[in-house]
């Protein structure tokens, strides 16, 4: 049975004030979807009984939906290109900037279930120029339990032939059953945290990559302003920002500059102000 519109605001309400997401109208299939199988393991008869619980004091259940509602769905080397432009173009730019220390700092905001964070963990392991060097990646999510399965870097056979090259899969993988584990080499590149992208953020070292890409489409103008102002104040000044093809910082924040790569949304923090754009009649 569908969700009534009653129980969708409460579920949208819990969301936006927990994790800032703006769930629109129309988006009640979502809801159901996501909460349903919640509903299934935690014992309720349905998604209602479940949200009816929603109503009363926060508790660990407030947790699991907001976990539930905030988890997306990713791939290994989603959209190529980024990596690429990664390979390419940013890391020589910072490899050249930080020859001195021979130090890189990356940090990938909302990784979801860790391949995002790995794949770049393999574009710096294929670089042979990068051997010497100390690469610190911090990934974050707003979900313990995706974090969780993030740091186990345990896949299954679907999730490995999507997006993942096959000599990838031979020199980063092994067997584990039915399921393929990233190595433990890869593994210890990469540190999972906790982050709440609506909160100050945590004291880090400044990084000098960022990707946060496919999440700012989530939010609010308001919020997608608020987490890029907090984001360029934390990265290094002459570091790259990666989102998503499709989102930008035009009208949010004017101290980015997109960098002239196709399909690839990558920008540095511009020493003038860019223009906003217009809007049209």
């Amino acid at each position: 049975m569908a969700i009534t519109q009653a129980e969708f605001d409460i579920v949208r309400t819990l969301i936006r004030a927990e994790a800032g997401i703006v769930l629109e109208q129309g988006k009640e299939y979502l809801v159901e979807a996501r909460i349903s199988p919640l509903a299934r393991r935690e014992g309720f008869a349905s998604s209602a009984e479940l949200i009816a619980k929603l109503v009363g004091p926060k508790g660990p259940l407030h947790v699991k939906v907001v976990e539930a509602m905030t988890t997306n769905e990713t791939i290994f080397f989603r959209d190529i290109e980024p990596f690429e432009v990664l390979r390419k173009e940013v890391l020589p730019a910072m490899m050249e900037a930080r020859r001195a220390t021979r130090r890189l700092h990356i940090w990938c905001g909302a990784s979801s279930t860790g391949q995002e964070p790995y794949s770049i963990a393999m574009t710096l392991l294929d670089m042979p120029e990068l051997a010497n060097w100390t690469v610190e990646i911090l990934a974050t999510d707003i979900s313990t339990d995706v974090l969780t399965r993030a740091r186990n870097g345990l896949y299954s056979q679907l999730e490995v032939n999507r997006g993942l090259p096959a000599t990838h899969l031979v020199k980063y993988f092994e067997k584990k059953g039915l399921e393929w584990q990233i190595n433990q080499k890869l593994r210890s590149m990469v540190r999972f945290e906790y982050l709440n992208l609506m909160k100050p953020l945590p004291a880090m070292t400044a990084p000098d990559i960022v990707f946060l890409r496919n999440v700012l489409i989530y939010f609010d103008t308001v919020d997608k302003s608020a987490i890029l102002s907090r984001i360029r104040t934390a990265m290094r000044q002459d570091g790259f920002l990666f989102l998503g093809a499709a989102e930008t910082t035009r009208n949010l924040d004017d101290r980015f500059e997109r960098l002239p790569y196709s399909k690839t949304g990558c920008y540095r923090i511009s020493s003038e102000p860019q223009p906003a754009l217009r809007a049209l009649a």
